[in-house]
């Protein structure tokens, strides 16, 4: 069973970016995806407007219900005019991505520098 105590991911602000980079290399069981999604949701909850970078270097396995709350998170952080990106997801988890095609939900980065020079991109010459 996860520790509820322990970090699972930590948090950087880097300018206007919140990046989580997630600890875990197996994020499998039921405790610890429900503890991730509830500080993951507390922190988009508590921010309009957030740019949510979420890096996925440390991670190696993921359970299907990661995806569930990867896509509540998503919706939440839309709700609040914020943008949310994903980087360095592993082949293997990318592939889950793609066959559950949330790699069209989610903006995927293969590094975390492009996923950073993704936010700093005007689209559609918006401001």
């Amino acid at each position: 069973m996860a520790d509820p105590h322990k970090n699972h991911f930590m948090v950087e602000v880097a300018g206007e970016i919140t990046v989580v980079f997630l600890s875990d290399a197996r994020i499998l069981d039921e405790t610890t995806v429900k503890v991730i999604a509830e500080e993951l949701m507390r922190l988009v909850d508590n921010t309009f407007k957030i740019k949510l970078m979420i890096d996925f270097s440390n991670v190696e396995y993921l359970s299907s219900a990661v995806l569930g709350k990867l896509v509540a998170i998503h919706k939440k952080v839309q709700e609040g005019k914020g943008v949310m990106k994903l980087a360095c997801i592993k082949p293997a988890i990318k592939e889950v991505f793609k066959i559950t095609k949330l790699d069209k939900v989610f903006e995927i980065h293969d590094t975390h520098e492009a996923c950073m020079n993704a936010f700093k991109q005007k689209k559609f010459g918006l401001f």
